[in-house]
């Protein structure tokens, strides 16, 4: 069980450098739009986080709070992304929101034991 959840980790950290990666190179570009990896980025890490949600662990389980507050975090980023996917051009705050709650995420994973 270990060997599948550090692979689903792995998975999750690529989905998060997809997103995160995505949005960089649209914000230097100058046009602010959804790119496809940003749209693959949020669904590995919303899929992956779900999976690492599951208990695999030996009594070290995360906090529930800390579980929901991701999950919260993840599907809103994945609703901003996902029908914001076709627009020639997103709003700038809309577009920084994104990359705000996916930084806020990263963060929470890092910072909340």
């Amino acid at each position: 069980m270990e060997a599948l959840r550090l692979i689903l980790r792995y998975v999750h950290l690529i989905g998060f450098a997809l997103l995160l990666g995505g949005a960089i190179v649209q914000y230097i570009s100058g046009k602010l739009r959804i790119n496809p990896a940003m749209l693959w980025g949020s669904v590995i890490m919303l899929a992956t986080g779900i999976g690492l949600s599951a208990p695999l662990r030996d009594g070290d389980e995360p906090a529930p709070a800390k579980l929901v507050t991701k999950l919260v975090l993840a599907i809103l980023i994945f609703v901003m992304v996902f029908f914001s996917r076709k627009r020639d051009v997103v709003n700038r705050g809309h577009f920084l929101a994104i990359v705000g709650l996916t930084l806020v995420n990263a963060a929470v994973a890092v910072f909340w034991r």
